[in-house]
């Protein structure tokens, strides 16, 4: 179990130093003074990635505890 929290967090810390951005937008945003802009869009796109995994791991856990919960019934009776 310590294992499992220690990976979590050293993934946490690693997804949130990540750089979201591709080449071209990196080259773009980075060629301009306003490095402000350039931090902007990648939490953007760092926020457009992470709401499909979570809705995805979110619907998960309810099929996980529906089929889960169908066995333990069968087993009682």
């Amino acid at each position: 179990m310590k294992q499992k929290a220690v990976f979590l967090m050293f993934s946490l810390f690693f997804f949130i130093k990540t750089n979201a951005q591709c080449a071209m937008c990196r080259a773009v945003l980075e060629s301009g003074d306003d490095q402000s802009a350039a931090e902007g869009i990648n939490d953007g796109i760092m926020f457009l990635m992470a709401v499909p995994y979570i809705l995805v791991a979110v619907i998960g856990f309810f099929v996980y505890k529906t089929f889960n919960n169908s066995k333990k019934s069968k087993k009682t009776d």
